[in-house]
């Protein structure tokens, strides 16, 4: 599945490098963005640390760059538009670099302060030329006294014997050749001013043909770089590869905690459970669509350079772009699901309820005695009319998908969604919850931690789903056996449920035969996981430790990924029990001694085993917001289309149309920043709540560090105002 599912591998490593290739094997690395550097020289100051110098080349010439990107904008100079990333240049050419931006940066501050210098000379004349305008008519010009020029003489007339002349034709001229290294050419140069006294003409060209520095893991040396691979005890940090489609996922399950290294990572079951219960409490087909729409909108548009420098508000939506295109996707399909665009049903396959087979005339006389039926004297004085399913040809009939377009009229349409809405977000959270008590079971596996299947996983699961999940099979045994002719006999879920607990002297009917023993067995089993669940685990360490002399020898094929853990020293023995080998792993130091602490153990798994037994219950409850804000959004929904487009269409026709268009214009403006915005924003909230509370803290820790890799590409090609 790829390092979605768990994070990379990631080992300790040692380089050495000569000191005439460090900066082409950090420009590789570099390019690469596969390596994390650890600072070994904390306590050294920057300035007493090697290769300072480079470093404060590289801050100059970025000041330089900043200078030059802070004229250009000035001068309105077009600059090409998005990210770059260039591959890194070689050292000869980063000197090169240096020195033309260095001679740019002279050349450019002498430009503007000639530039400032002419504004000035300007504004003078300006005001000269409007001084000499003024005084025009006070002062006559004298065209008696006019100036008289004389030329220069022409060349021609001077004489070549002048001595300073012939000192310069007198001199004797010579050359000298030879090489030099091309980052020396501007130093050699200044020298040869210097000693000539500026009479040096220099001239020089670069080799055709590149040759091989014979100090650098590019000459083919005989002593080639080379790496260690180092074992640590530290846990290493966590990378998660992702794209521009699973980023925004990441990012969501990030915001709780950073993956410890090599555990599941929920950002792939996120992709799909997310959108999805988010769409449970925001299901509508138009607002739903109108989202896909946006979210659709900046996907086509993502590599528009103005969305990424665009506001944050605006940012923060189009990084989320696929996080929204999937919820609005969901949410269509959950609307059509509720049957709800825009608070009405939409009629596509034709309702399953015949009104016409209530009225008596359709019905024999023999019939009429056990059926409540309609005639036209009920049909007149009654204000609201009854469908009786179990009356023959009322229900043809369930509609082909979602809620039957019927109950938009029904005056107890919100009991009957209320019901199957309150059900199925039972259903959905005990599901999610138990989904992600599996997910566990994957961590044991790779961690080798086979005793926490056994003895926490199972315990979990069978709490989980002698309860809660028999909860569910009640609700769907009583949909499929019950009908509308026994819906008025059916039994109560919840007083069914209830009882299970509190034995009742007196017999009920019950959902099904043998229900009581069923109840009774799952209660022994339930009863049974909690012992197992408080001391299976801690009993278990105990007799690990007691069985050795000294356990702290790393065991056969267990590798130590989190550091001061009881569970962990526990498991650092001579020999691997699980598997049966007494022979060690080659290559495993012996550590140290640690206490074993058997009340710290005992108390960590206590508290967890409390938190997941209560935790089953309240988190149970929690998902009931599904419920409870799917509820809400269509309510809201709803009085919004009453007191805005229902007013619109119920005016005369006369003023209906011009008081129709400003009214549909409202209604719009409301529904986007109300139902789409703060809805959203609201089942956006919520979503994230089910996700890190009720699912992740069945199998995710989040005790991790994220990787940080020096890579070129993490480096922004911005430069701000300050720099310079």
């Amino acid at each position: 599945m790829g390092s979605l599912f768990r994070s990379e591998t990631m080992c300790l490593a040692q380089l050495f490098l000569q000191s005439g290739t460090a900066y082409e094997c950090l420009s590789a690395l570099g390019e690469k963005g596969l390596v994390q550097f650890r600072d070994l020289n904390q306590n050294v100051s920057s300035f007493q640390r090697k290769f300072v110098g480079e470093v404060k080349r590289c801050e100059e010439l970025e000041r330089i760059l900043a200078y030059l990107v802070q004229e250009i904008n000035r001068a309105d100079i077009p600059l090409p538009e998005g990210e770059t990333s260039p591959p890194a240049p070689p050292l000869k050419q980063v000197l090169e670099m240096q020195e033309q931006l260095q001679k740019l940066e002279v050349e450019l501050r002498e430009v503007t302060k000639n530039k400032e210098k002419l504004r000035k000379n300007l504004l003078e004349l300006i005001e000269y030329t409007h001084m000499l305008r003024v005084t025009k008519t006070f002062v006559k010009r004298n065209v008696e006294f006019e100036p008289t020029y004389e030329e220069f003489p022409p060349l021609e007339n001077d004489s070549l014997l002048d001595y300073s002349c012939m000192q310069r034709l007198g001199a004797k001229l010579g050359f000298v050749s030879g090489l030099i290294n091309q980052g020396k050419v501007e130093a050699f140069e200044k020298m040869l001013w210097r000693v000539c006294k500026g009479y040096t003409i220099v001239t020089y060209a670069e080799l055709d043909e590149p040759l091989e520095d014979p100090e650098t893991r590019e000459s083919g040396a005989t002593i080639p770089s080379f790496m260690n691979t180092i074992p640590t005890k530290e846990t290493p940090p966590t990378l998660i590869r992702t794209n521009k489609f699973t980023e925004g996922f990441q990012n969501i399950v990030d915001a709780y905690g950073v993956g410890s290294y090599r555990e599941v990572n929920p950002a792939l079951f996120t992709i799909i459970t997310f959108p999805f219960l988010f769409a449970v409490m925001f299901g509508d087909f138009g607002h739903g669509f109108v989202m896909f729409l946006f979210a659709l909108l900046l996907v086509l548009n993502e590599n528009h350079p103005r969305l990424n420098q665009s506001q944050e508000i605006m940012r923060m939506f189009f990084n989320g772009r696929y996080i929204l295109l999937l919820m609005g996707l969901f949410s269509v399909y959950t609307g059509l699901i509720y049957n709800d665009c825009f608070s009405k049903s939409v009629n596509l396959f034709g309702s399953g309820w015949n009104v016409s087979a209530m009225y008596s005339s359709s019905h024999a006389p023999a019939e009429h005695r056990k059926m409540v039926l309609w005639n036209d004297t009920i049909v007149r004085h009654s204000r609201v009319l009854q469908l009786d399913p179990s009356v023959p040809g009322v229900f043809q009939g369930p509609y082909p998908l979602g809620i039957d377009p019927i109950w938009n009229l029904a005056t107890n349409r919100l009991t009957f969604l209320n019901s199957f809405k309150m059900k199925m977000s039972v259903i959905l959270g005990i599901i999610h919850m138990t989904f992600g008590v599996i997910l566990g079971i994957f961590n044991h596996l790779h961690f080798r931690k086979k005793f926490n299947i056994y003895l926490v996983s199972v315990p979990e699961l069978l709490f989980m789903l002698c309860i809660f999940g028999y909860l569910i099979f009640m609700i769907v045994y009583k949909w499929l056996v019950y009908s509308a002719e026994t819906s008025r006999v059916a039994p109560s879920i919840l007083i069914e449920f209830i009882n299970m607990f509190l034995f009742p002297a007196s017999e009920t009917n019950g959902l099904y035969s043998g229900q009581e023993h069923v109840q009774r067995l799952l209660l022994v089993v339930t009863a049974l996981s909690v012992p197992v669940l408080f001391l299976g685990k801690p009993l278990f360490l105990l007799w690990l430790h007691n069985g050795r002399s000294c356990f702290g020898v790393s065991r056969s094929g267990y590798t130590l990924i989190r550091k001061d853990s009881e569970e962990e020293v526990s498991l650092l023995g001579s020999q691997d029990i699980e598997e049966g080998n007494n022979r060690m792993e080659d290559g495993c130091r012996e550590m140290t001694c640690e206490e074993f602490n058997f009340g710290e153990i005992l108390m960590t798994q206590v508290i967890h085993s409390i938190e997941y037994c209560l935790g089953c219950i309240s988190n149970t409850a929690s998902y009931l917001r599904l419920w409870a804000l799917s509820l809400a959004h269509a309510q809201l929904s709803d009085v919004l289309w009453t007191m805005l487009v229902r007013v619109g269409l119920r005016v005369d026709t006369t003023y209906g149309v011009l008081l129709l268009l400003p009214v549909i214009a409202l209604f719009a403006v409301l529904t986007i920043f109300i139902l789409l915005i703060m809805e959203g924003l609201s089942a956006f909230l919520h979503a994230i709540r089910l996700h890190w509370v009720e699912f992740q803290n069945k199998f995710y820790v989040g005790a991790g560090t994220k990787f940080v890799p020096f890579s070129f590409r993490l480096l922004s090609s911005k430069f701000s105002d300050d720099v310079a």
